[in-house]
């Protein structure tokens, strides 16, 4: 008898030596975590409930299934014995946790994640079953703590029947309840207008607060209010869309919880929570309609309701206005400044009198170039492209035309061949229809203006293109109109201004040297040009891009004599033309350059790492400052930036003092990660520069960067 009651005694001697349960709590950091099972035993063939329990310290809190702003979920992996499975963990419905302008979807206090674990049937009753997991969580306060655990739970088995609970056995029946089954609400339905979404249902008994978690990340914004309308013929709950929007957003999936939940202490009424799935509806919402049942809470440091949602649009036009003003003075645009004043001097001195159809035509170029940018970014948006101003210069084939451009520009005005300044074309046919005396050049001169300065943020733009961006197309429009009008107004006053040009000098042999001398600002366009190509793509593709330029430069050589009456060289110039585009495209087709791998805080030898979600959450983890630098190699004002502030001896000294974190968020090559950053803080385009401090509280800089202006936020920390 005593050889048949050995080995229980002896699993009852290991579970009584492992704890309650058979549990080890594991005390990691700001969180005591244990596996902790239902009951004291497990049964053959049967499923069991264990679950991690984590008991935070106060104040600190771990993650939802879908963190919301930032964070990482908790993580279990299992070491079972042979015929154990384990299921995936079941997420009770969390809390709405806002840290600054942050909100996060997560648990305090104690918290119990439940797994299901099914045994096989082969089970020996008597035996016990060995149970580890490696537990890994972010824990967060005003800073956040990548924590882990090893974790063990050892229970016996026993022959079918009915094992005893755990001490456990409430936290679990409080776990389940509050884990969310799928629902169908009567008369459901989702309508999104591009930037709101609106859920829309009639409700059994109409609740006093309701709210939605995502299922899915990047869905809604999670610090965004989520006003509740309740009234006789339903429900409306409001939800504000993450931008931009991902490309296959088609259906809401998440959980609405009701009054806090099912089990909710001391609530007033019971609450419920469920899992929704609705595809999305096109359509156009109206503003929330105040009334006595409609609910929404105000939250303290909560994003707005869209992007630029506080301005107006007379606010966006001035804005758009003001920054093409002052576009006019950015580096961008200091090539197409020297041919705007050679086109001006070229005019005056032809005696030219339509003078200011020549400056209606420049604005109208420019106008009808920053409308047609608006249609294809608004449009792209609308389908899912994650884009933002200056995208085109995220094309490497963009920046290689640019630089073709540019470069035949530049061999025009040395007199290689003859062709009205801004039209950038060689076929001799058309040299006579675009004529300096015509209107078409002058056109032609504001396109290509728009073209060089799009990479370009000027103050109050960054702002006015925001609102617009998120606009419908009438006002998106308007508001780049108005840009474009802005930038095109100097020349335009220059040129309904006769006064203003007699201050200029008197024609003479100085025109043509100042001709020649303007191709050199086309050259060095053409070398920052090169710069960005080489971030793009590989040193062989960059290498037959520059073969293309000799080839063009041969087409220009040859256009040139076959004008000057060696017309067998036409022939000669437009194969070399040809060549030069199909070499130009096929080198820029290839793939780009990988990335530095994303995650990871290695700095360069300036001290700047690379930038993405995850590195930031472990920068923002160690409970430091992090300053974050939106750029790219096509933004000449970012470059500007970096190179005369960001990495000058002073500002290094002051970040290196204060123990900065130093990220780089690069948009030269498209970026979806980026794209969604820079929205969340209402930009569509860089720079953008933000200062985190110690408790991670973003502070926004001045696109236009100081010394002054950065050591004051960083005295200010």
């Amino acid at each position: 008898m005593f050889p048949r009651l050995a080995t229980p005694l002896l699993a009852l001697v290991a579970v009584a030596a492992a704890g309650p349960t058979g549990a080890q709590q594991t005390r990691s950091g700001h969180v005591a975590a244990e596996l902790v099972s239902e009951f004291e035993a497990l049964t053959p063939g049967q499923a069991a409930s264990v679950g991690l329990r984590l008991v935070h310290e106060p104040h600190w809190h771990t993650y939802w299934t879908v963190p919301g702003d930032a964070g990482l979920p908790t993580r279990l992996a299992w070491q079972l014995p042979q015929g154990v499975q384990a299921g995936p963990i079941q997420w009770p419905v969390p809390e709405l946790l806002r840290v600054g302008s942050l909100a996060n979807y997560g648990y305090e206090g104690t918290v119990l994640l439940p797994v299901t674990i099914k045994t096989p049937a082969a089970l020996a009753p008597g035996s016990t079953v060995r149970l580890a997991a490696h537990a890994d969580w972010l824990v967060c306060a005003d800073i956040c703590i990548p924590e882990s655990a090893d974790l063990t739970l050892v229970l016996p088995v026993e022959a079918a029947g009915h094992p005893a609970p755990s001490r456990y056995q409430g936290e679990f029946a409080v776990a389940a309840a509050r884990i969310p089954k799928p629902i169908a609400l009567s008369g459901a339905s989702a309508i999104f207008d591009g930037t709101r979404i609106r859920l829309q249902f009639v409700p059994d008994r109409a609740p006093e607060r309701l709210q939605f978690f995502p299922l899915e990340p990047m869905r809604v914004q999670a610090a965004a209010a989520q006003p509740l309308n309740v009234a006789a013929a339903g429900a409306t709950l409001d939800l504000l869309a993450a931008q931009p929007v991902a490309s296959d957003f088609k259906l809401l999936r998440g959980v609405l919880v009701a009054d806090g939940g099912p089990g909710q202490a001391g609530g007033a009424r019971s609450g419920w929570a469920g899992v929704i799935e609705l595809p999305l509806k096109a359509g156009v919402l109206p503003a929330a309609p105040p009334s006595e049942g409609s609910t929404a809470p105000a939250q303290a440091g909560a994003a707005s309701a869209k992007p630029g949602a506080s301005m107006s649009w007379i606010t966006a036009l001035v804005g758009a206005f003001v920054g093409g003003l002052i576009l006019n003075l950015m580096p961008c645009v200091f090539p197409v400044l020297s041919l705007k004043l050679l086109a001006l001097v070229q005019h005056r001195h032809r005696g030219d009198p339509s003078l200011a159809a020549h400056g209606l035509a420049f604005t109208a170029g420019a106008v009808a170039s920053f409308v047609l940018l608006a249609c294809v970014l608004v449009a792209l948006r609308a389908g899912g492209s994650e884009l933002g101003w200056g995208f085109q210069m995220q094309s490497p084939l963009m920046i290689a035309l640019l630089t073709a451009l540019f470069f035949g520009i530049g061999l025009n005005l040395l007199g290689a061949f003859e062709v009205s300044v801004g039209t950038g074309l060689v076929n001799s046919k058309l040299v006579q229809r675009f004529d300096g005396h015509h209107l078409r050049g002058s056109f032609a001169t504001g396109v290509l203006a728009v073209l060089v300065a799009s990479p370009c943020t000027a103050p109050f733009m960054g702002a006015a293109l925001t609102y617009a961006v998120w606009q419908p197309a009438p006002v998106a429009l308007s508001v780049f109109a108005m840009l474009g009008a802005g930038m095109a107004t100097p020349y335009l006053a220059l040129t309904l201004s006769p006064s203003l040009l007699q201050r200029l000098p008197r024609p003479g042999s100085w025109m043509q040297h100042l001709r020649q001398l303007m191709a050199f600002p086309m050259f060095v366009t053409c070398v920052w040009l090169l710069w960005v190509l080489a971030q793009q793509i590989d040193v062989d593709a960059l290498a037959w891009v520059l073969a293309a330029l000799v080839a063009l430069g041969l087409a220009g050589w040859s256009a040139g004599q076959a004008q000057r009456g060696a017309r067998a060289f036409g022939w000669v110039g437009t194969v070399a033309a040809v060549a030069s585009a199909l070499v130009m495209i096929a080198a820029t087709e290839r793939a780009t350059l990988p990335s530095a791998r994303a995650g990871t805080l290695r700095a360069d030898s300036h001290g700047w790492a690379e930038w993405s979600p995850p590195a930031q959450v472990q920068a923002l983890s160690l409970g430091r400052p992090v300053f974050v630098d939106f750029t790219a190699a096509w933004c000449l004002t970012c470059q500007a930036n970096k190179r005369l502030v960001l990495h000058s001896s002073r500002v290094a000294a002051a970040f290196a003092s204060r123990g900065v974190t130093l990220l780089r968020a690069d948009w030269t090559n498209r970026n979806d990660a980026i794209a969604h950053e820079l929205a969340r803080f209402g930009r569509t385009g860089v720079p953008l520069y933000v200062l985190y401090d110690s408790r991670g509280r973003p502070h926004l800089l001045p696109e236009i960067l100081t010394e002054g202006a950065v050591l004051d936020a960083l005295s200010d920390l």
